[in-house]
């Protein structure tokens, strides 16, 4: 917002999400504090208070709630929260073919996907879902871990890992969803 006349301004052209949101650049955040913070932006830009103000304020309004969207989400994630904090290091993500040299993570992951190309099972289904739950949680920890300690290209592997996991968290998805 301007501070003489209050007019709300255009959002920054490639802002610090970790900044916009009141948040430490890490990949441990306070998610509590995080959604606090989402609630009270989204008050104070949300496009619903900007109806009667001049066309170029709703605009940015739009803009400013759709950043702030895109913040919350992205740091809410713990995948694509660590991909962004690789990005603002300038750390390429890793490729598909990163992963290729862990034939045995490759391994369970093909089991993972061969058990979820199964016919419809209900317990093989929970089964799956705990795993992938498990795994993502032993992850999460590793990546955090390794961020930590500053180990960017530990943290860049683990994250290609997540990625593979987070595939199969959607495939699961679908296939609960009945057809």
């Amino acid at each position: 917002f301007c501070p003489g006349c209050q007019a709300l301004q255009p959002p920054a052209p490639r802002p610090d999400l970790f900044r916009l949101m009141d948040c430490d650049r890490s990949f441990r955040i306070d998610l509590r504090q995080l959604q606090r913070r989402f609630r009270s932006l989204q008050r104070a830009v949300h496009p619903d208070r900007f109806g009667q103000r001049p066309l170029k304020e709703q605009y940015y309004s739009e803009q400013h709630s759709s950043l702030i969207n895109k913040a919350y989400q992205t740091l809410l994630n713990p995948l694509s929260r660590g991909l962004y904090l690789l990005e603002l290091s300038g750390v390429e993500p890793a490729q598909e073919t990163d992963c290729d040299a862990d034939s045995v993570f490759l391994m369970e992951i093909m089991e993972i996907n061969e058990k979820l190309a199964e016919p419809k099972n209900e317990d093989n289904l929970e089964e799956i879902e705990t795993l992938i739950k498990v795994k993502q949680e032993e992850l999460t920890r590793d990546v955090t871990a390794a961020f930590e300690r500053d180990d960017l290209q530990e943290a860049k592997k683990l994250l290609a890992k997540m990625k593979y996991f987070a595939n199969l968290e959607d495939k699961l998805k679908a296939k609960k969803i009945p057809s």
